[in-house]
């Protein structure tokens, strides 16, 4: 972990997700998409680390990378995972709202006023707080 923070610090977040051994380079465009391959690559080289090429993918338009999708457009969620969202059953206890939260809770960032929207169900997690679903 400390070799890949060193390593990649400055470009994370701009161009790369660096997860364990996975490495994801993103790009708007296909010139923006080689310089920033082959600077991933340079550096990489650098450091002496390799990847096996059999198992690296290039050149791809869009995929799907821990519940996202990534393409040109940008970082979205999974229409997959907000399915499983929009068809979660109704939580009937203080332990099931929690796991509702959760599932949730991991896409926040796309999801404008996420905690005002989410302080009902958060309210009747708290002890002493009787839950009451209608």
């Amino acid at each position: 972990m400390e070799l890949t923070n060193r390593i990649c610090k400055p470009y994370l977040d701009k161009f790369v997700i660096v997860f364990i051994d996975d490495i994801l380079i993103y790009s708007r465009n296909q010139s923006d998409h080689e310089k920033h391959l082959r600077c991933i690559l340079e550096l990489l080289q650098q450091e002496k680390l390799y990847a096996k090429f059999s198992k690296c993918e290039f050149w791809l338009r869009e995929i799907q990378f821990f519940g996202h999708v990534v393409s040109e457009r940008g970082i979205q969620v999974d229409p997959a995972k907000i399915e499983a969202i929009m068809n979660w059953e109704a939580p009937k206890t203080p332990s099931e709202i929690r796991s509702f939260l959760g599932l949730v809770g991991y896409y926040k960032r796309f999801i404008e006023n996420f905690s005002r929207i989410a302080t009902p169900l958060t309210t009747l997690t708290r002890k002493n707080i009787k839950f009451n679903w209608v």
